[in-house]
């Protein structure tokens, strides 16, 4: 449980770190962000932690340590399997066949998800569960690389065997999968314009959302770190407050740049959506659109936090019941939200041949 526990929780860490990159990527690759594959993807990566927390957890005490030997006779786990076959139907709860079974079933998602993922057979499913378990393997025989005196797991080249036969199993069981869901090459259909619906837009809302909480960290830590070893400026109980407010602002700022600059903000970018046409000039429409998101909002909590749980909620209102969800900053812009893929319409032309416009007067 501890080991499921820290893997569940790194990956979901990670997963955070990389959300906005991971659609952005779907977006382009395949032209939209399927839940299934989501949902396989968060599973690969907490698998990728779960290897190394069921293979390396609990790391023992230095001082506790017990070194243990290697097992490098590949007939070693023939003979083993052999054993615990001969008890008849008592040898699924023998340790021996537990321990064999589940080093093969610990490598089963690693076939899997690379040919339902990555798009790739058995040769790749051999190489990389071969590999991946002398990595983990040696890791052990190493003391995680030196961080211990010797080897506190037992190096089994039985094992090298058994996760290897896991990932080839594995690699078979991925054929279940449709093989047009199968892979990572990017769709024929990838740059055609898709449906703009609510829950795209809320899409763009989560990945602006994690975005602006990331840059505005990165930001912190930059102002934090200015304050304490460039100005030199003593620690106090405000510090936290000075600090917030700045990252806010410098985070903010950066947002002001991408929206003027692009059109779009990270979250808009990502899933692929844009703002067009307006009552007012452009310029001004991105400086509004700016505004009525989470910069402005973010700012206006600096002065006003009150305002700040109200505003979330009008533009969670506004995105469930305004067309195609364009919410708040497309109501203040007066801006439409369309698919950035969509070629704009183009601005009609007015004709040197056609008829002046007539004006009449009263003498």
């Amino acid at each position: 449980m501890f080991s499921g526990a820290v893997a569940i929780g790194l990956g979901l860490v990670v997963g955070f770190l990389l959300f906005v990159p991971f659609v952005a990527i779907a977006y382009r690759r395949r032209g939209h962000l399927s839940f299934g594959r989501l949902l396989l993807w968060g599973a690969a990566l907490i698998y990728f932690w779960a290897i190394w927390t069921y293979t390396l957890l609990p790391l023992p005490d230095g001082d506790d340590i017990r070194c243990v030997g290697m097992v490098t006779d590949p007939l070693e786990i023939v003979r083993e399997l052999r054993g615990t076959l001969s008890q008849g139907s008592r040898f699924v709860r023998d340790p021996a066949f537990l321990q064999i079974a589940l080093n093969v079933v610990l490598f089963l998602p690693l076939g899997f998800f690379v040919r339902v993922l990555g798009g790739r057979g058995i040769f790749v499913a051999f190489a990389a569960g071969l590999g991946l378990s002398m990595f983990v393997e040696t890791t052990q025989l190493t003391g995680v690389w030196g961080l211990y005196p010797c080897a506190y797991r037992v190096f089994d080249v039985g094992d090298l065997m058994t996760n290897t036969l896991g990932a080839l199993v594995g690699s078979v069981i991925g054929f279940i999968v449709p093989r047009v869901h199968r892979g990572s090459a990017k769709a024929s259909d990838a740059d055609a314009p898709r449906p703009v619906t609510k829950g795209r837009r809320a899409l763009a809302m989560l990945c602006d959302g994690i975005a602006f909480a990331l840059i505005g960290y990165v930001a912190g830590v930059g102002v934090a770190a200015v304050r304490l070893y460039l100005l030199e400026l003593p620690q106090d109980a405000s510090d936290g407050t000075l600090v917030s407010f700045w990252s806010t602002l410098g985070t903010a700022a950066i947002w002001l740049i991408v929206v003027l600059a692009t059109g779009q903000t990270i979250g808009d970018a990502t899933v692929r959506l844009r703002y067009r046409g307006g009552r007012v000039p452009q310029p001004i429409a991105r400086l509004l659109r700016w505004a009525a998101g989470y910069a402005g909002i973010s700012l206006l909590g600096l002065f006003v936090p009150l305002a700040v749980p109200a505003l979330v909620f009008a533009s969670i209102l506004l995105l469930l019941f305004t067309r195609r969800g364009r919410g708040l900053p497309g109501l203040v812009s007066g801006q439409q939200l369309t698919d950035s893929r969509e070629k704009p319409a183009p601005a009609p032309e007015h004709s040197a041949d056609a008829e002046p416009d007539r004006v009449t007067s009263m003498s």
